[in-house]
């Protein structure tokens, strides 16, 4: 059995996740974390019957319930110290929430390391979304010319988002360098390019946030008279990011450090 601390029980994501661990057979929920339901059951602050679970304020609380899995669909602000907290705690971690810099991430790794814990982050948990980042990296391979355009709703704090963010980093790792004129030397309103991201061949991003998405990311690719787009589309549901992070908590304790991506638990 597998005993989880779940910070961000009261989210869009959250709420899906209370469900499914309490149905899960070798799953066992034993807090959650949400400040604005901080001293309610569990069960009820996710819109489900009654389970006698507490609801703490901060993860620091919730780490004083023994657990072997801390699972973080918080904000882009307090990721980062709740991952770091229940790493030295000894806990295992499952990220599901965005906003950390490459340098967040080398922090974290080098603290799962020392700790010998394992940290298991995506910015997508969805299988469509982990497709994506599979089919563009076996893309750049032979196009290195690359943008990504990413969408999301007007509301979303963070730009880009998780998925785009990671995708970036990920293709600007692995890819050539492009043959389009650098940022650099180019006239005009050289923001309109996007943002760069990663090294050691950053890729150009370029968000959108208005009505009408929830979340989308597409990986554009191009060569001589020839151009690939591989995109994915997110619903209004949180379903497609239940099974991806389930899957995450029951193997993330399997490797010490950081692994980034759900497909680095794929054949």
């Amino acid at each position: 059995m597998i005993r989880i601390t779940l910070a961000g029980c009261t989210g869009w994501v959250g709420k899906a996740l209370v469900a499914a661990i309490m149905a899960a057979p070798d799953l066992a929920l034993v807090a959650g974390v949400s400040r604005q339901a901080a001293g309610r059951d569990l069960g009820e602050a996710a819109e489900l019957p009654a389970n006698g679970l507490p609801v703490f304020a901060t993860v620091a609380e919730a780490l004083g319930v023994p657990s072997d899995v801390l699972i973080d669909y918080t904000k882009p602000d307090s990721v980062k110290g709740n991952v770091l907290a229940a790493i030295a705690a000894g806990r295992h971690v499952v990220v599901g929430a965005s906003g950390m810099s490459g340098e967040d991430y080398a922090e974290i790794a080098e603290a799962a390391e020392n700790a010998g814990v394992g940290v298991l982050a995506a910015g997508n948990f969805s299988i469509t979304a982990t497709l994506l980042r599979r089919f563009a990296r076996e893309a750049v391979k032979y196009v290195p010319d690359v943008e990504i355009i990413d969408y999301a709703s007007p509301g979303k704090p963070d730009t880009p988002s998780g998925t785009g963010f990671e995708l970036a980093e990920t293709l600007a790792a692995e890819r050539m360098a492009e043959t389009s004129l650098p940022v650099s030397e180019l006239g005009g309103v050289r923001e309109t390019r996007g943002g760069a991201i990663g090294a050691p061949h950053p890729v150009q991003v370029h968000s959108l946030r208005m009505p009408g998405f929830v979340l989308s990311c597409e990986a554009v690719f191009g060569l001589a008279d020839e151009r690939l787009v591989i995109r994915h589309d997110a619903g209004t549901s949180a379903a497609p990011y239940v099974g991806g992070t389930l899957l995450a908590a029951r193997r993330v304790g399997e490797q010490a450090g950081l692994r980034r991506g759900l497909d680095s638990l794929m054949a």
